[in-house]
């Protein structure tokens, strides 16, 4: 067993979540991946001396599945998450909807319920969910994927009150522009429209994130990091980011 336990990554077989992994297996924790793509993950699992498992949190029986194979658990990174299309309200596809709601929000309510008694058992657990500024900001043709990370949000904070007394500290981490794949899967895998997201400025990295992921889950246990925000220098909001024209 590493020196800090278990901790449990979603969506961890790109970007975010197999940064974070890597973060944490450095930090000391033996890293349980999970996510879709198993091939990427065996990979991964190999790199950091993890523990890679099939997991696709809209199924019930896979979270379960997973979950049951987790036989203790310090931290849970609730990642898996993601945005289709940027339609406005009155031509959204319910079936987008649907989706980003099945991932962001009751992924994370089925990972959060399955994974907590062990969490509590731990004595000093963890659960960190990423969000994104879209949780606390609304733009245009954005509906689907900012309604769903409201909700996340809000089911996020929600655990910090109903957790009180219990040794699980609770963290959500809201990035602004991120540049991994998470564009090219919104937009279906057009890659010129998801570059031209970042175009003429520096985003994030998919390390940015999992360095502050990282620096929360090995504060003492006595210290909360309720929230996190962070944006690129170039990112004011949701709405306005400078660019160059060069």
């Amino acid at each position: 067993m590493s020196s800090k336990g278990v901790a449990v990554v979603t969506g961890a077989s790109a970007g975010i979540g197999a940064a974070t992994a890597r973060g944490l297996a450095a930090a000391g924790f033996h890293v349980v991946l999970g996510a879709r793509r198993a091939d990427r993950l065996a990979e991964l699992a190999d790199e950091v001396d993890g523990t890679a498992l099939p997991l696709d949190v809209t199924d019930l029986a896979s979270v379960e599945r997973f979950c049951t194979a987790v036989e203790n658990c310090r931290v849970l990174v609730n990642n898996a998450g993601g945005a289709r299309g940027l339609d406005p309200v009155a031509t959204a596809d319910e079936d987008d909807y649907r989706w980003m709601w099945e991932t962001n929000v009751l992924g994370t309510l089925r990972m959060t319920k399955a994974l907590l008694p062990k969490l509590i058992d731990s004595g000093d657990g963890h659960i960190v969910t990423v969000t994104s500024i879209a949780a606390f900001e609304a733009y245009d043709n954005g509906s689907g994927y900012t309604s769903a990370k409201h909700a996340q949000s809000a089911l996020h904070r929600t655990l910090r009150g109903e957790l009180l007394g219990k040794p699980v500290r609770v963290t959500e981490v809201l990035p602004g522009m991120v540049e991994t794949d998470f564009s090219v899967n919104r937009f279906d895998g057009d890659a010129e429209r998801a570059d031209a997201v970042y175009r003429g400025m520096t985003p994030l990295t998919a390390v940015d994130v999992a360095d502050v992921i990282t620096f929360a889950v090995t504060r003492p246990s006595h210290v909360n990091l309720d929230q996190i925000v962070l944006k690129p220098r170039d990112q004011a909001s949701a709405t306005r980011a400078y660019r160059t024209t060069s």
